[in-house]
């Protein structure tokens, strides 16, 4: 191995955590593999030096190319503890052939590979899969399906049903889903990478994520239309049956390997990475989870992702020890520790309701008689902005909502000052009781933490959008008095509010651009144009409680 490329892994090793010291390997680049349409596929091939026989075979498919930043991270990492790995390009990037369409091809593609794999003279029959966010989707893609079951998988920052990561409850997820189109449809052009991209690019991006209507907003931002875009924005109604062959949240588990996932409190897959674990442990899949401070792509992540891979796979795949400690790993935000439990949600939570009151409170106890409703207008014209949260690209996290709070389209509520820590794991919900102008808008329900000195920090979200359509359903109900009850499924959490800090709920009509502005007219979301002001009233007397349930940790 050249002086330069033992120097960069020692690099790698060392800004991913792992011991440096490393295995001799080499690399068969531009592997082909024939898939069954006629299309072929490119891979490389990581094999420890003198290998001698088969051995097992850590497989990695991802659209991000075979090497840079994605081969120093997740290949040649695990080469060098010794494993064999197959990283292969998926279909229509990279030199592989065809055309790419996120995630429509991965469960075809996957099988035909995984059959390859196993049929090589190298390889002994067992194959595990490892990888984060698309790669990780594209295990859900194989997984419940292999047969023989593959030997254990790692799905990070992902989901079985990946549409939710672009659809929350029927808002679709704008700016997330431009970034990231941006970010495919000039991958392969070279250029920087989205922290260091030119100032002319951002501001495409952003003009392009304010246009009307929101088909073309690729080329706008690209200069070019990127499929991926045009299948978001063309599919994007509800039970649209195009995402059917994507989402793999009804497969069947009895097949699925061992798993080891690895998530963030602040990544866009958080929500659907737990609901995965809970329903494996459910199936009797043998699972293991963690979920740090993170951002979707934070070196952190990236750092407990590789580490905990490699413990990982040297056990199923080398006969190494067996992962220590229980299965659940949580980091709760605001007090720096971490918290161990058997299950998710932890046993030690039980709910507490917050209740919405008039004038702007927030208590425990609900309205006993009459009370006005609050009321706000929603205007797509000037859309209620969003700030921080779970983003594919940075700002994310926590942000100062002042900007936001002070606006008319904007209803706060404030409890009192905590007399002592709360301590909130696990999933939180909201039910609001609202009557609409319009059939077609959303709610938006954000839990804040307001410190002493008066900041307030988004600590949690969840939008759900209304719609004839899908209205009434399990999560909206319509009383006698055309007032829905809408339950609002907030992004779950670990996370402690302090002595002398004050709980608060904003409730408004949208948060813009991380979701798309609802137009008010039920036009197609590629195509709507000039949307109609919505006006809200949100009741919270004693007939309709509207309130937040936080899961406290006793």
């Amino acid at each position: 191995m050249p002086v330069l490329t033992r120097l960069g892994g020692l690099l790698a090793d060392a800004a991913l955590g792992l011991p440096l010291r490393a295995v001799p390997y080499t690399v068969e680049r531009d592997v082909a593999v024939p898939m069954p349409d006629g299309v072929t596929l490119l891979g490389d091939h990581y094999r420890p030096a003198g290998g001698g026989g088969p051995q097992p075979v850590v497989l990695i498919r991802l659209p991000y190319g075979r090497a840079g930043v994605f081969a120093h991270a997740f290949a040649a990492p695990y080469a060098r503890r010794g494993f064999q790995v197959f990283v292969q390009s998926t279909r229509g990037t990279f030199g592989s052939g065809g055309h790419f369409r996120p995630f429509t091809t991965e469960h075809e593609d996957g099988l035909a590979t995984l059959a390859w794999v196993r049929a090589q003279p190298w390889c002994d029959g067992r194959v595990a899969m490892s990888g984060g966010s698309y790669f990780g989707h594209t295990q859900w893609a194989i997984a419940p399906y292999a047969d023989p079951p593959l030997v254990a998988v790692s799905p990070h920052v992902t989901g079985a049903r990946i549409t939710t990561a672009f659809y929350d409850h029927g808002a679709p997820g704008l700016e997330n889903a431009l970034r990231w189109s941006v970010s495919i449809g000039r991958q392969e052009a070279g250029g920087l990478p989205a922290p260091l991209q030119p100032p002319g690019l951002r501001a495409r991006v952003d003009r392009a994520l304010r246009m009307l209507p929101l088909q073309a907003a690729d080329t706008v931002a690209v200069g070019a239309p990127v499929p991926f875009w045009r299948d978001f924005t063309g599919h994007a109604g509800p039970g649209d049956p195009f995402w059917n062959a994507t989402d793999h949240d009804d497969a069947d588990l009895g097949r699925f390997p061992p798993a080891s996932m690895v998530t963030g409190w602040w990544d866009l897959f958080a929500a659907a990475q737990l609901t995965d674990y809970a329903r494996l442990r459910a199936a009797g899949v043998p699972a293991r989870i963690t979920v740090g401070p993170w951002l979707h792509g934070d070196p952190g992540e990236l750092r407990e992702i590789v580490r905990s891979d490699v413990r990982w796979l040297r056990h199923h795949l080398h006969g190494g020890p067996a992962p220590t400690g229980a299965p659940v790993r949580l980091y709760l935000q605001q007090a720096g520790t971490w918290l161990e439990s058997e299950t998710w949600p932890p046993p030690g939570s039980s709910p507490v309701a917050h209740h919405l009151r008039a004038g702007g409170a927030l208590t425990e106890q609900p309205e006993t008689g009459n009370a006005a409703p609050s009321r706000f207008t929603y205007d797509p014209a000037d859309p209620t902005p969003s700030i921080g949260g779970p983003l594919l690209e940075r700002p994310g996290k926590q942000a100062d909502n002042a900007a936001v709070e002070a606006r008319d389209d904007v209803l706060v509520f404030t409890g009192p000052a905590l007399p002592r820590d709360v301590d909130v794991v696990g999933h939180v919900r909201a039910r609001v009781h609202v009557r609409t102008e319009l059939e077609h808008a959303d709610l938006f329900v954000r839990l804040c933490d307001v410190d002493p000195a008066g900041v307030s920090r988004n600590v949690v979200d969840g939008v759900r959008r209304l719609d004839p359509r899908t209205v009434p359903a399990d999560d909206v109900t319509v009383g006698g008095d055309g007032v829905l009850a809408v339950d609002v499924e907030l992004f779950p959490t670990a996370y402690r509010f302090r002595a002398g800090h004050r709980l608060r709920v904003q409730v408004s009509g949208g948060a813009f651009p991380r979701f798309a502005r609802n137009l008010g007219t039920g036009e197609p979301f590629a195509t709507g144009g000039a949307g109609r002001p919505c006006r809200f009233q949100v009741l919270h007397d004693a007939a309709h409680p509207s309130r937040l349930e936080l899961p406290v940790l006793r």
